[in-house]
């Protein structure tokens, strides 16, 4: 028998103008855990949509062996009738069903014709066990939390029989407690005799998880690393995805730090379900021109809760206190106000609410400054595509032409139309809520750039991230952010990761 339960032999897939696999070339071996990286747009998730039938045989060239068989999957169930199943990082839940009605979504378990519901639920607690999840089967999927819907992805996966598991970018929507769970989870399918692929950005997470790394650049296939038996340092992986070695993570900047732009005071802020509940808790903060001011906080200390009630009160009720611009307050009670007022906030979540993926490029970069493409109450179309253009050369945004459709691009850029959006509109004040969540090492860098050049300019930003290693790269001063309140605020030369967690786990007193 083969040591290699997977073999993609010269796999070749075109889309109409882009060559995005060239020849790649794939072996995984049985019962191992395999990584594969590269840069936004490498062709990783592409890959595995032709490995899970996503792409159909006859829409590529080249050959799939899968357990020493050719095979030839017409789409996604012949696929997991052969026991390869793949979760996507959109995860593909219904929130309105429970969790064992999810499991079993297609392949429901019937009795006489009829669905058999002590079965399913009791065959879902069983896989729900395995995965370590200790919640109620008929529990609804929208009252649990993104980490735990991970692991009812993976249990469905294990009651289809799975022989071969692909987990495309599993934790980069989760808090560091979840991503170690769902590791421990893989380390133990692999005791199982479950062989795993899984596609992530987080290097860290590659090393202490993966045996192997199959590095892709542009579609093609640049090298595959042991990780057991060879001495291999992140900054190798990253030289293999981006095909240079990346000095520093982050760029070198000289701040040139001027007058306070935005400053913030007894900023409170109710949860707009339970209004008794205070989500921010009298929070001050400020940033002036050409500074870079991170905010750190653990998951569910309201970093994202602060930004979106401050842009426009687009979260939260009950909201009280003031926010003044270069000395004087202003009203920011609207999205409408906020962004009048040079105002501007990139959401942590880019395709839910940052753009409309069904729009092209210039339409999502015009969006937020519609006015001044107008005239006479009409947007001129040929100025629009002039502007989108300038930002699509300046940005590096990989795309044909600015009518490409924003839905097909890649996570980083996809994160640059999101910030030609605001930089068109020409805010003071730009708040970036997880700016490089889901992009790789070489995107992460060019969004510092920009972060850098923006700055530069005299504008005064704001970087909420959950890396600490990001926010202390990139930033000149850094809050930290716990259970609602401002814990502490601490100067980038006086920052380290210890004291940055010590305020972010504070209690309230």
């Amino acid at each position: 028998m083969n040591q290699n339960i997977l073999e993609m032999r010269d796999i070749t897939k075109t889309f109409p103008g882009v060559k995005a696999l060239q020849n790649v070339n794939l072996s995984v071996a049985r019962g191992e855990i395999h990584a594969i990286c590269g840069e936004n747009g490498a062709g990783k998730s592409t890959l595995m949509n032709v490995l899970s039938g996503v792409y159909p045989h006859g829409s590529y060239e080249g050959d799939i062996v899968f357990e020493d068989g050719v095979v030839t999957f017409g789409d996604i169930r012949d696929s997991e009738r052969s026991g390869i199943v793949i979760i996507h990082q959109e995860l593909a839940l219904s929130p309105y069903l429970s969790i064992a009605e999810n499991i079993f979504l297609g392949n429901e378990q019937q009795k006489n014709g009829w669905i058999d519901w002590q079965k399913t639920n009791l065959e879902a607690a069983k896989l729900l066990a395995r995965v370590g999840l200790k919640d109620n089967p008929v529990t609804k999927i929208s009252d649990i939390g993104v980490g735990k819907q991970q692991l009812v992805e993976i249990a469905k996966a294990l009651s289809k029989e799975v022989k071969l598991l692909i987990l495309d970018e599993p934790t980069a929507a989760l808090n560091d407690e979840d991503s170690a769970h769902l590791l421990d989870l893989m380390r133990h399918l692999k005791e199982q005799g479950i062989t795993s692929i899984i596609i992530s950005h987080k290097l860290n997470e590659i090393k202490a998880i993966a045996d192997s790394v199959t590095i892709l650049r542009d579609g093609r296939t640049i090298e595959t690393l042991d990780l057991k038996t060879q001495a291999v340092s992140e900054e190798r992986i990253i030289k293999g995805m981006v095909g240079r070695d990346l000095e520093s993570r982050y760029p070198d900047r000289t701040p040139k730090i001027g007058d306070e732009i935005l400053r913030i005071e007894d900023w409170t802020v109710h949860h707009p379900q339970e209004s008794s509940r205070v989500v921010i808790d009298n929070a001050h903060l400020n940033v002036r021109a050409g500074e870079v001011v991170g905010i750190a906080g653990l998951m569910g200390a309201g970093r994202t809760e602060l930004a979106m009630s401050v842009f426009g009160r687009s979260y939260g009720a009950g909201i009280s206190g003031r926010v003044y611009m270069h000395g004087k307050e202003v009203k920011t009670h609207t999205v409408r106000q906020a962004i009048d007022h040079g105002i501007a906030y990139a959401t942590e979540d880019r395709k839910k609410y940052g753009l409309n993926l069904l729009e092209d490029i210039k339409r999502n970069i015009s969006a937020a400054a519609l006015g001044k493409l107008a005239k006479n109450g009409w947007v001129d179309g040929g100025k629009e595509i002039v502007v989108a253009d300038e930002y699509r050369k300046s940005m590096n945004i990989k795309a044909p032409s600015v009518s490409s459709l924003t839905g097909k691009l890649s996570g980083g850029n996809q994160q640059k139309v999101v910030l030609s959006k605001w930089m068109f509109a020409d805010p003071e004040v730009l708040i970036l809520d997880e700016p490089t969540r889901g992009i790789d090492v070489g995107a992460k860098y060019e969004i510092y750039t920009i972060i850098n050049k923006l700055a530069a300019q005299g504008k005064a930003i704001i970087v909420i991230s959950s890396e600490l290693p990001e926010l202390l790269g990139i930033c000149d001063r850094i809050y930290a952010l716990s259970a609602g309140r401002i814990t502490g605020e601490v100067a980038i030369k006086d920052a380290n990761p210890e004291i940055l967690m010590q305020y972010m786990t504070q209690e309230k007193e």
